[in-house]
């Protein structure tokens, strides 16, 4: 990418978009289209073209979702499948009436089949169902990795499709227990530590294995492929190694400097029994991630505890 092309990153306030916006900077590429969703509702389409028709950006990158944990995509079913459809539709359709020459779009491990052999290789999208508990979620992003090939086929569109793992960093989703599991636990730990707890609760048995990536690790793949790769398949981005979330509570106990025990609360969801991606065709083009797990979870629980509302 040129440094100096008008970039239009969507979603820049949220986990995923602000670690693209901070790796954009890093590049020097200083002429980034920015929208806060009260300067511009994805959801409204006539506003989203509008938007193309003014700003007229070369690029995309498409951080724009709505997400969220276990208990919020059991509550909220019909509200994250409308939702994201109309997010991404107006998004790409308005990306490629705007003439954009290349689109990054982010899908998800959630949208593998529930039963799919692990780790999970990018041809077995769409080979069975996906994991209950984020059906509607998953739906939604296989339809926009769908209508991204789709455009491809029928107009020659350029866009590149990532499936990322579990993203973590700064600016994640650590408030309450809608939000993902790794910052609803680190903050868990760290509320524990400072209000003097014994104990810690974890949701289900600890046995699940899941696979972390620091989100600053994401957008440095992301970069990388949208210069290097054009092709119409898939790309899995991970670390290509899993832990259990009992390894993971562990861990997190360890980092943020909690004594006390952790409780598995077995009445509560365990979600898929695992979610590990084949990431070889990402490594033969040349990319690995740079953080470990502890290395992360460190640098996230510094960025935690010395944010400015800390």
């Amino acid at each position: 990418m040129d440094k100096n092309a008008r970039i239009f990153v969507a979603g820049h306030r949220g986990l995923v978009g602000s670690a693209l916006v901070r790796a954009l900077h890093a590049r020097g590429c200083n002429r980034l289209i920015l929208r806060t969703r009260e300067e511009l509702d994805l959801r409204d389409e006539g506003a989203v073209s509008a938007f193309y028709a003014e700003a007229r950006p070369d690029y995309v990158f498409d951080a724009a979702a709505r997400a969220g944990g276990i208990l919020a995509h059991r509550r909220y079913p019909a509200d994250f499948l409308l939702d994201n459809l109309r997010i991404q539709n107006n998004l790409i359709r308005g990306a490629v009436a705007a003439g954009v020459r290349k689109y990054l779009f982010i899908g998800s491990a959630a949208a593998y089949p529930h039963d799919a052999r692990q780790p999970l290789r990018e041809d077995s999208l769409m080979t069975g169902p996906p994991e209950s508990s984020h059906e509607s979620y998953a739906i939604a992003k296989i339809a926009g990795i769908r209508l991204c090939q789709a455009f491809r086929r029928q107009a020659g569109w350029c866009s590149v499709v990532l499936m990322p793992t579990n993203l973590y960093g700064p600016r994640d989703g650590f408030g309450d227990e809608d939000g993902h599991v790794l910052p609803t636990l680190m903050r868990r730990f760290h509320d524990a530590r400072i209000g003097g707890g014994s104990r810690v609760t974890v949701w289900g048995s600890g046995s699940p294995r899941r696979e972390f990536l620091h989100v600053d690790d994401f957008a440095d793949a992301a970069l990388f492929l949208m210069d290097g790769y054009d092709g119409a398949d898939i790309v899995n981005v991970g670390v290509g190694e899993d832990v259990s979330i009992a390894e993971l509570a562990g861990l997190l106990r360890e980092v943020v400097g909690f004594e006390g025990d952790i409780n598995f609360d077995r009445s509560k969801p365990d979600g898929a029994p695992r979610r590990l991606l084949d990431v070889s065709r990402l490594h033969s083009l040349g990319w690995r991630h740079r953080r470990t797990l502890e290395e992360g979870l460190r640098e996230t629980y510094r960025w935690f505890t010395t944010r400015p509302d800390a």
